[in-house]
């Protein structure tokens, strides 16, 4: 067919579509426009808030699952999903997928074989910059990934997990750098934040979060010793001021938790956001909510910059000390504290006999931050609300392990908030209390809706202007990572993740699973949901109900998935028990009945996530500690 001809056919196809939309009697309803979400807080400034409105408060009951993918069998799911021309993109621990964000469908996978074992097996996401993802590894490596085929294009080592180093927090990008700090705080690193040069991955500047020598800040670890191993590691992404060239780094806690009197001083820059020249690594200014902090209660989620009512730059910080902060950028000065969960502060540091404190370590604002509502005009944060007794103990340093120098005992109750406070005076406007923790994403939208979940498992959605709860979905696996919202062939859909099985997994559980949803419209194909998992103790495995034969090797990978984060990555202990010598204490089929029905201080993973042969090779691994 000639050039002439397909032009003709073009513009009489054109005519009668013309023609049949202003035709009497005929309206067409325009979806919204395609649009992406480009970075873990959708926007660089981390409001998390969403232009969207075709999912609105009168509809929003009407939201029914698209599709799902269960990414893993077991494990840390805390990821917050991307979403750029179609495609989503999401991590766990080692993996990095390519999804069709309209069915679910997995485009490609690019699986990391660690190079060293891993230190805690967690990863929150990627960074997307001119086609490459760019993400880190519990083993402290940086990887750059081609978008469009999911090959490898770098890979360097940056940390040492010999030291207790990994890199969980997902990254941010700036005019051809590549922004990421190093955790954790509870292994006794040496916190910094590090620029890389985004098509080589070589190091451009480092930012040591805890100082020392002449750097700021070393004055205020008055035993300049303990800063060697102080801390001060970031969990969790950044924010991005583009008008300034700054960036806004969430500190975590100083180390060992439980003891400061180790480390006398304020213990700068922990506890702290810092933020830094985006270019150079420069120090621009610091704000510290708790200097010499004894209970674990570090910055652990990215700020998040607005403009208040007179037009002035503010910053709303989130913390895990239970409240939310609003400081001002240009003065410097705190605006306002509002308490966001239940305060009981203790009048000492953790002492051997132990001291009760609200929140605990895993209380308050954990890692998805403060989000901004452009239409109701407020913040809106979630919150865990569990308190515990902590315990001091002698400080014994040993690279690579747990470094807190004591234990906790959490509360058997525990629950969660949502608390949606004005932006100015700080004033709470709404609450709504969950059951469970809410610690996933909050996204507020243009269509009067605010999504979120909780860790039991539940979809929410809430009127944004009053609060009111307007939909609960069970999706069988705790939320506990990003919840996004976007628009393709115009169709406002929602993704998030679910299921998580983490130090705070006393909830649902699930396996990790990436879930799609939108407006019923007739033409979704939605799986079927999985059965819930029975509250009801399962019958005790005996060793011959496994299908195979134990395997250790398996065993640990799975010890390393579901296990380490409470009881250390060798057994050594931490939010859990030590397992060192296990096998004096219980012999094999008592440590296979005791994963499968476990005390009420334990997540039950028995029999989902973890069948009858997952919890054999997890007895058979922990026999050898």
């Amino acid at each position: 067919m000639t050039d002439k001809k397909i032009l003709r056919r073009s513009m009489a196809t054109a005519l009668a579509l013309m023609s049949t939309m202003f035709a009497p009697g005929v309206s067409i309803a325009a979806g919204p426009a395609d649009t992406n979400w480009m970075s873990y807080n959708g926007t660089v400034n981390g409001q998390r808030y969403s232009q969207l409105d075709q999912i609105n408060a009168q509809n929003v009951t009407s939201l029914t699952e698209v599709c799902r993918l269960q990414v893993d069998e077991s494990g840390t799911f805390q990821a917050g999903p991307l979403q750029i021309d179609g495609t989503l993109y999401l991590t766990n621990s080692y993996d990095t997928l390519a999804v069709d964000a309209t069915n679910c469908t997995v485009r490609w996978r690019n699986v990391y074989k660690p190079e060293q074992e891993g230190v805690f097996l967690i990863n929150r996401g990627v960074a997307f910059a001119n086609g490459k993802l760019f993400r880190g590894t519990p083993d402290a490596r940086l990887l750059a990934i081609d978008a469009a085929t999911g090959k490898t294009l770098w890979q360097q080592q940056v940390g040492d997990p010999e030291q207790g180093e990994f890199f969980s927090a997902v990254p941010v990008v700036w005019q051809g750098l590549l922004i990421i700090g190093s955790a954790g705080s509870d292994w006794g690193i040496r916190g910094r934040v590090m620029a890389y040069d985004q098509e080589s991955g070589r190091e451009v500047w480092r930012f040591y979060t805890i100082p020392r020598g002449n750097e700021v800040g070393a004055e205020t670890w008055k035993d300049r010793s303990s800063a060697r191993y102080g801390g001060g590691g970031s969990w969790t992404t950044y924010t991005l001021d583009m008008a300034s060239g700054e960036v806004f780094v969430p500190v975590g806690n100083p180390a060992p938790d439980f003891v400061p009197s180790h480390r006398p001083g304020a213990n700068l820059f922990s506890d702290s956001m810092v933020v830094l020249d985006a270019r150079t690594g420069a120090l621009k200014w610091w704000h510290q909510m708790l200097p010499n902090d004894g209970l674990d209660l570090d910055l652990a989620a990215a700020p998040m910059l607005y403009w208040n009512r007179s037009g002035e730059p503010m910053v709303a910080i989130g913390s895990k000390d239970g409240y939310l902060y609003s400081v001002n950028r240009e003065t410097q000065k705190r605006i306002f504290l509002t308490p966001v969960t239940t305060i009981k502060k203790p009048d000492r540091a953790p002492t051997s006999k132990g001291v009760y404190t609200c929140p605990g370590p895993l209380g308050g604002v954990e890692w998805n931050g403060p989000a901004y509502d452009h239409l109701a005009k407020q913040i809106v944060v979630g919150t865990v609300d569990w308190c515990a007794v902590l315990k001091s103990d002698e400080v014994d340093y040993q690279p690579g392990k747990f470094f807190v120098a004591g234990s906790w005992e959490s509360d058997p109750t525990w629950g969660g908030w949502v608390t949606a406070v004005d932006p100015d005076s700080g004033k709470v406007r709404w609450q709504y209390h969950a059951d469970t923790p809410v610690v996933a994403g909050i996204t507020p939208t243009a269509g009067g809706v605010t999504f979120t979940g909780d860790m039991g498992g539940n979809f929410l959605a809430f009127e944004s202007a009053t609060g009111k709860l307007l939909l609960k979905t069970a999706t069988g696996g705790a939320l506990a990572g990003g919840v996004i919202t976007y628009a393709l062939g115009g169709k406002q859909y929602v993704a998030f993740t679910s299921g998580n099985v983490s130090r705070m997994s006393f909830g649902e559980g699930g396996r990790p699973t990436l879930m799609l949803y939108a407006l019923a419209d007739g033409t979704r194909s939605a799986a079927p949901a999985p059965a819930q998992q029975s509250a009801a103790p399962a019958a005790p495995t005996t060793i011959a109900a496994a299908a195979a034969a134990p395997d250790a090797g398996r065993g640990k990978e799975l010890f390393g998935k579901n296990c380490a984060a409470c009881h250390g990555r060798s057994g050594e202990g931490g939010t859990g028990p030590a397992l060192t010598g296990l096998r004096s204490r219980l012999d094999f089929p008592t440590t296979v009945n005791w994963i499968e029905n476990p005390s009420a201080k334990m997540p039950r993973l028995y029999p989902s996530p973890l069948d009858a042969q997952a919890v054999v090779d997890i007895a058979t691994y922990i026999q050898g500690f």
